[in-house]
């Protein structure tokens, strides 16, 4: 049974830091397509950022540069780094997972979702 769960959301101050992790369980993180979603209120989700068993990395052009995608394959558990944050990153964060190990930066939609942590960025 496939499962994801998200830790490390909270509230920063603008130009703050925070990292956001998923748990992994029923499948091997290292296999799969993996990613981040967020979602504003009143906006549509959107892909923020994805890696994939070769550990090739993708990012929104939103975030590019400030947030960092990782993985631990030890631990199962993958990674949201987010630097310089600005309230337009408020959002509920999702982190996905794909058995499809391919075309992962070009999917807009991954099988499984996690239930989500908030980010909440102040001015």
């Amino acid at each position: 049974q496939v499962q994801l769960m998200e830790s490390g959301g909270g509230s920063v101050q603008a130009g703050g830091s925070l990292r956001v992790s998923c748990a992994a369980s029923g499948f091997s993180a290292s296999s799969a397509c993996m990613g981040w979603f967020r979602q504003a209120p009143g906006k549509e989700r959107e892909t923020v950022a994805s890696i994939t068993t070769f550990d090739e990395t993708h990012y929104a052009d939103s975030v590019k540069g400030r947030f960092a995608i990782s993985r631990d394959n030890a631990k199962n558990t993958l990674y949201l780094q987010m630097n310089s944050l600005s309230p337009e990153d408020t959002a509920m964060y999702y982190c996905a997972a794909d058995l499809r190990a391919f075309q992962c930066h070009s999917r807009a939609n991954y099988t499984f979702l996690g239930q989500g942590t908030q980010v909440t960025v102040s001015s």
